[in-house]
């Protein structure tokens, strides 16, 4: 069984900078790719990013390109997501997630954390 836990989340006015964390239980976190993503209340979940095993390798939704960054670090079974000049629009709850696979990708994941809520105020 694996254990996802995210933090960072909290209020923020927009143009804000946030990092939310992910830290995952087990011996296996490095041979798998994570993912991060987002729902809007109201809104179905949606890709955000996602890095592959080594953190080389890197995908976003188009629309986060730019303002959001993905990264990990192996050695602490933690994976990051950098999320800067936030805007009202990107309030959500923040979940990561990781994949069947090493490579990145929007979709196989097998196991979810709880997420952590992200509010924008303009």
């Amino acid at each position: 069984q694996v254990l996802l836990v995210e933090s960072g989340g909290g209020l923020v006015q927009a143009g804000s900078s946030l990092r939310l964390s992910c830290a995952a239980s087990g011996r296996t976190f490095s041979t798998y790719a994570m993912g991060w993503f987002r729902q809007a209340p109201g809104k179905e979940r949606e890709f955000v990013a996602s890095i592959n095993w080594s953190g080389g390798s890197t995908g976003y939704a188009d629309s986060l390109k730019g303002r959001f960054t993905i990264s990990r670090d192996n050695a602490k079974n933690t994976v990051y997501l950098q999320m800067n000049s936030l805007k009202v629009e990107d309030t959500a709850v923040y979940f990561c997630a990781r994949r069947r696979a090493a490579g990145w990708g929007e979709d196989g994941y097998n196991y979810w954390g709880q997420g952590t809520q992200v509010t924008v105020s303009s």
